[in-house]
């Protein structure tokens, strides 16, 4: 009897969890802080190689004291620089910087960053940046070397030293410190709300997760929402600089992307020993090189950046992605303006 008794228990017992399993599965549910990747690995999306499945605070606050302040320290505050010329942050934001996530868009970036008090710079933002498929796109390729591209391109972490090394001209980054800028990064990965889905949008995709439906299409649609990679395209300074690219300059314009973007690294030398300010002289010698075959050109410096004082190639040059030919005729417009 004590057997039946028993049996009967544990058939009900096996009911109620499977009952309770089936009711967990079939009800999960998305919030706007949902990570963007959860919800794909949800839909049966492989992970990254770069995830990471638990984040140590104590790592995170080391790999945001690298990334914002390019200290490296087992405590998270002070230690030891990884570059002396530059900070991940004098390239990149570490805040959303597109209005739309699909679309790269210069001239609707710079209405963002003044609306949001964002610079205006070459590199694309950290924030959302463990969430795309590949990095150092397009053109990159022409700048550098094959052997230390390719791996960066489709491997993250490799990515992320050929940043250091390269574009930051610093050491590369010991194994702890690689992986402590790594948790920052994915403190700053893309959420539900990021996309801007309707909750139309959002049901569907909660559907799909709960009776493992049209996973797949699901996968598509969400990707569509935000660039897997960010597109890279060089672009070169005009046949005839005095006629610059044709277009009509807008001063007003001209004048952010110069508080912007040109004043981030060149204001009191920030990061540049190129100091630029608003007075009337800087703004005269802007305009008189700006249609000069030198260094100091604005065609020239967006288009290939420059090498000075032992730096390698540094100003990074804007892509056309990130600065387009009618923002630079914003700038000489600007500068013709002010110089008067």
């Amino acid at each position: 009897m004590k057997n039946i008794a028993f049996a009967i228990f544990l058939i009900s017992s096996i009911i109620i969890l499977a009952a309770n399993t089936f009711i967990d599965k079939n009800n999960f549910k998305i919030n706007k802080n949902t990570p963007v990747a959860e919800i794909l690995q949800q839909l049966g999306e492989t992970a990254p190689n770069h995830i990471q499945n638990e984040i140590n605070t104590d790592a995170v606050a080391i790999g945001k004291n690298i990334v914002l302040n390019g200290l490296s320290s087992k405590t998270a505050e002070g230690g030891r620089r990884q570059s002396k010329h530059f900070v991940c942050t004098s390239c990149h934001n570490v805040q959303r910087e597109d209005p739309t996530l699909s679309i790269s868009d210069p001239e609707a970036r710079l209405q963002y960053a003044q609306a949001n008090g964002l610079p205006f710079l070459q590199g694309t933002t950290l924030y959302g940046a463990v969430n795309r498929e590949s990095w150092y796109n397009g053109d990159y390729a022409k700048k550098y070397d094959a052997e230390k591209i390719k791996p960066a391109q489709t491997n993250f972490r490799e990515a992320i030293q050929l940043c250091a090394v390269e574009c930051a001209q610093g050491r590369e980054l010991k194994e702890w410190e690689l992986e402590s800028v790594l948790a920052y990064l994915w403190t700053l990965q893309l959420k539900m709300d990021d996309l801007k889905l309707s909750d139309a949008d959002l049901q569907r995709i909660e559907n799909g997760i709960n009776d493992n439906s049209q996973t797949t299409d699901l996968v598509q649609f969400i990707k569509s929402k935000y660039q897997q990679a960010a597109p890279a395209t060089f672009n070169e300074k005009p046949d005839n600089l005095q006629k610059g690219y044709g277009l009509k300059g807008d001063a007003d314009k001209g004048k952010l992307i110069y508080d912007l973007g040109c004043q981030h690294c060149h204001e009191n030398g920030r990061y540049s020993m190129f100091v630029l300010d608003d007075s009337k002289l800087t703004m005269r010698f802007m305009r008189r090189n700006f249609t000069k075959y030198t260094r100091y050109s604005t065609y020239h410096v967006t288009s290939y950046g420059y090498t000075t004082n032992g730096k390698r190639q540094y100003m990074p040059n804007y892509t056309l992605e990130r600065m387009s030919n009618q923002q630079i005729e914003d700038l000489r417009a600007y500068f013709e303006r002010e110089s008067k």
